[in-house]
């Protein structure tokens, strides 16, 4: 069934009570023709409960529950899943936690076309790392941390965007129709370089508007050390495919 808006917003949410209430405010007072999709892994903190409230007052408004922390990855298959199922053009993927400021969504959604609608990019991602972009309040190791794994990924990936980690991004659902989504092996950050290259091997256009990145203020972060170890193996095995030409 089609939608009658044209983009949906989705947030991939655990324990995010504190930031989803003012952040969905935010999204519709900055861009009121799109809908919300909220993936949360059964939160024990109100979240899921919270969003069933909105969803029965609020149409633009909706929320899947899964049964537990399943990864972000299989959180934004989800969402891009949903989105083709309900006839949406594009679907656009932000943080919960106000790292990916709503204000940035116009130039990203602006991104996608010409004002006379003509198609420019099938992916424009919010990057950190072209011109005008940044990232606040991030300790020196963390900014080496993904400067290098950028680095990792745009070589043994062929990736021509600069930001291929970053999650605030927007797809053209007609390209992710495309996509066979069981072939994904990344259960968590990784997903970002993954979707990057089977996209590229579709003949996606990327495009990249810049956007400062700010640490979250409130709630915990869902970021360990495991979770970048296995995002660097999933890199190596997907970059020996390509090098291999498979």
């Amino acid at each position: 069934m089609a939608s009658n808006h044209p983009t949906l917003v989705t947030l991939a949410t655990y324990n995010e009570i504190e930031n989803l209430p003012r952040l969905v405010d935010e999204i519709f007072a900055i861009v009121p023709a799109v809908d919300i999709l909220v993936i949360d892994d059964n939160s024990p903190d109100g979240t899921g409960r919270w969003c069933d409230e909105k969803a029965a007052s609020e149409p633009r408004f909706h929320c899947v529950h899964r049964t537990g922390k399943l990864g972000l990855g299989t959180a934004i298959i989800a969402a891009m899943k949903y989105a083709v199922e309900h006839g949406y053009r594009y679907v656009l993927n932000m943080d919960a936690d106000f790292s990916h400021h709503p204000c940035y969504l116009p130039a990203i959604l602006g991104g996608m076309e010409q004002p006379d609608g003509t198609p420019t990019a099938d992916v424009m991602i919010g990057s950190r790392y072209i011109p005008g972009g940044g990232i606040e309040g991030w300790p020196l190791k963390r900014h080496l941390m993904s400067r290098g794994v950028n680095f990792y990924a745009r070589w043994l990936l062929g990736l021509s965007a600069k930001d291929c980690s970053g999650g605030f991004r927007c797809y053209r659902t007609a390209l992710l129709k495309k996509v066979d989504f069981d072939a994904i092996r990344s259960r968590g950050y990784s997903f970002q370089e993954e979707i990057l290259w089977y996209l590229k091997r579709l003949g996606a256009k990327v495009g990249e508007t810049p956007i400062t990145f700010a640490d979250r203020q409130r709630g915990t972060s869902k970021i360990h050390a495991g979770e970048a170890r296995a995002a660097l193996r999933i890199i190596l095995a997907l970059g020996a495919r390509n090098w291999l030409g498979r």
